[in-house]
C-alpha cells in the first residue's frame, strides 16, 4: 500500500566547495551514471503517493545543462513538482551570464550567500582560494538582476572580528538601498550552525555566548533565545525524554552518489545510513524508512536526554548554541559516534 509523500535530494554532480560548516559532510565528487535520476524514482515508486526529486544535495544547479536539469527533476518527479529556494548555485553565477537569467525565470527572488568573514577566512572555511571575491562578484550579479541577496555568516572564536569588518563592507556596498530600489529586502544575519558534519568537529572554536561582540547582537538570529551550553545543561539535566527525529506525513530522503540512502535529519555517515538502492530491496529499505528503524534511531530512542548530559554535556561551557535541539542532536551524535 503507498503511503506517505516522499522528498527525495540526489547528489547527481557534486560541490565546487568544500565547506567547513557543512552539516551533510564531506563527500567525493562524483557524477552518478546516467539514468540514476530515473532509476532511484522507479525504486521507490510503488511505494509512495508522491515523489519530488531534486538532483542535488549539496550546490544547487551544479551541472552544466542546469536549465535540462532542473526540467528533467519538473518531468520525473510523480504527483509533485520541485520548488525553488533562496538556495542557488554562486559557482555559476560567476562563470555563466545566463544563470541569473535562469534563476529570474524559475521566479527567485532572493539568493543565500555564505561569508565567514572577509577574504583569507572565507576563502579557509569554504575551501578554495577566490570564493570570497566570488560571492561579492555574485552579489553585484544578483543585484543587477533585480535578485535581493542574503548574506548568511557563521560565526566562531576566531573570525568574530572579521564578520564586523565585513558587515562594514556590505554597508560600504549600500546593499540594502540598492535592493530597496527594485523592492527587494537585503539582509545581513549571524548564527553558529549546528554541531553536526563539518561543523562538529568546530566545536572547539565555538565561540562563547559572552564573546560575541555586541555590534553583531543585533545581527544574531534570535540572541535572545540562545543558550550558553552551561544552561543547557541545567535545562536539561533531569530531561527524561528521549531526543529521536521523527517523520510526519512528508519524508525527506539524501541520496548520496554511491546510492547509500539517509534521512534528511543529521550528517550522512555511516552510522545514519538507512540502506543501499543497489543492493537492498526496496521493499525492505522502505519498511526501515517508514518504521524509523535503524541502529542510530534506536539508540536515540532508548536514551533519555538527561543520560546525554551526564555523558557528553559541559556545564562549565560557555560555548553558544541557537536551539535546544542543536545541543541535544550533538550530543545524540557523540553517543552514536562510540557506539558505531
Amino acid at each position: 500500500m503507498k503511503t506517505n509523500n516522499l522528498t527525495i535530494l540526489a547528489d547527481m554532480y557534486g560541490c565546487p566547495n568544500r565547506c567547513k560548516h557543512c552539516w551533510l559532510s564531506h563527500m567525493p565528487n562524483k557524477k552518478m551514471p546516467d539514468g540514476s535520476d530515473e532509476m532511484i524514482v522507479n525504486y521507490f515508486k510503488p511505494h509512495f503517493h508522491s515523489i519530488t526529486f531534486y538532483s542535488w544535495v549539496r550546490e544547487p544547479d551544479y551541472c552544466e545543462n542546469y536549465v535540462e536539469r532542473w526540467q528533467r527533476d519538473i518531468q520525473i518527479s510523480v504527483n509533485a513538482k520541485p520548488q525553488r529556494f533562496e538556495l542557488a548555485s554562486f559557482w555559476w553565477l560567476v562563470r555563466d551570464d545566463n544563470y541569473v537569467r535562469f534563476l529570474k525565470s524559475v521566479g527567485v527572488n532572493t539568493v543565500q550567500l555564505t561569508f565567514f568573514g572577509t577574504e583569507e577566512i572565507t576563502d579557509w572555511y569554504i575551501g578554495r582560494k577566490g570564493a570570497y571575491q566570488e560571492l561579492l562578484q555574485a552579489t553585484e550579479i544578483l543585484i543587477d538582476n533585480q535578485i535581493a541577496p542574503r548574506w548568511q555568516v557563521f560565526i566562531n572564536t576566531e573570525n568574530a572580528t572579521d564578520i564586523i569588518e565585513l558587515l562594514a563592507h556590505s554597508k560600504e556596498l549600500k546593499l540594502s538601498e540598492r535592493c530597496k530600489t527594485f523592492g527587494g529586502d537585503f539582509s545581513f544575519f549571524i548564527h553558529s550552525g549546528s554541531c553536526d558534519g563539518e561543523n562538529r568537529k568546530l566545536y572547539p572554536l565555538r565561540i562563547n555566548k559572552e564573546d560575541i561582540p555586541a555590534e553583531l547582537i543585533p545581527y544574531y538570529i534570535n540572541f535572545s533565545e540562545t543558550k550558553t551550553e552551561a544552561e543547557l545543561c541545567a535545562i536539561l539535566a533531569n530531561d527524561d525524554t528521549c531526543f529521536a527525529y521523527h517523520n510526519e506525513n512528508e519524508i525527506t530522503l539524501n541520496i548520496a552518489n554511491n546510492f547509500d540512502v539517509y534521512f534528511n535529519f543529521t550528517h550522512m555517515r555511516p552510522e545514519w545510513k538507512i540502506g543501499n538502492i543497489l543492493t537492498d530491496d526496496s521493499t525492505e529499505l522502505v519498511r526501515r524508512v517508514i518504521d524509523e528503524d535503524i541502529p542510530a534511531l534506536r539508540l536515540a530512542r532508548k536514551t533519555p536526554t538527561s543520560e546525554l548530559v551526564k555523558l557528553f554535556g559541559n556545564p562549565q561551557s560557555h560555548k553558544i548554541f541557537d536551539c535546544v535541539d542543536d545541543y541535544k542532536a550533538y550530543m545524540l551524535n557523540e553517543m552514536i559516534k562510540e557506539h558505531s
